[in-house]
């Protein structure tokens, strides 16, 4: 799927996980998850160099639901949120697990 939403600075641009009561293996996961779609440029240091997003498109991670902002264009729904907001990423099971 192709991001309508350009991420600035450290930002990235997630598309959630349905709604509801989520899970992962036998872990209830209280927060968002979602497949990343964008990643910004990364952040500026205080000596102007620019230190990049260490995240990369199609990765899973979790965010804090409270702490990231939806945001609904062309009837889908995004979650924006800076780099430091991601509080994991979640591994791919692999098939002989």
């Amino acid at each position: 799927m192709e991001c309508p939403i350009i991420p600035l600075n450290d930002k990235i641009v997630i598309l959630p996980i349905e709604e509801g009561e989520q899970k992962y293996g036998n872990i209830i996961v209280p927060d968002a998850m979602g497949t990343v779609l964008a990643v910004g440029p990364g952040r500026v240091s205080t000596n102007g160099t620019l230190i990049p997003n260490k995240l990369e498109v199609g990765v899973t991670v979790m965010v804090p639901k409270f702490g990231a902002q939806k945001v609904e264009l062309e009837n889908e729904t995004y979650i924006m949120a800076g780099e430091s907001d991601v509080l994991g990423i979640i591994k791919q099971k692999e098939d002989n697990e």
